[in-house]
């Protein structure tokens, strides 16, 4: 858990992903669309990603994977995400880190 937890406030954003799942790839690009550069961690390239997968679980985040954070606070997987973007509550979370987002 340490080691998800470090990774989630070493950078502004950050989403920890699989590297063949879709979703995963869904929300990176909404991300880099708004003119955010996440900071993507793919745990099944990671040795102890099994791990990881299970500390994000024990965090509070009720699907695996994606899983994103946002200023090192947990803001979920894909489904919190969308919902954040459709209400347009994503945005001004990510102004801090887009140099595009005014």
């Amino acid at each position: 858990m340490e080691k998800v937890t470090r990774l989630a406030s070493e950078r502004g954003v950050v989403i920890f992903t699989k590297s063949s799942c879709c979703l995963c790839y869904a929300v990176k690009i909404l991300f880099q669309e708004l003119g955010v550069n996440p900071t993507v961690h793919e745990i099944d390239k990671d040795t102890e990603g099994r791990e990881m997968e299970k500390a994000i679980a024990r965090l509070g985040c009720s699907a695996p994977i994606p899983v994103v954070y946002i200023g090192g606070k947990l803001v979920g997987s894909t489904n919190e995400v969308m919902s954040l973007h459709l209400s347009g509550s994503l945005i001004p979370l990510l102004k801090p880190y887009s140099a595009t987002l005014s």
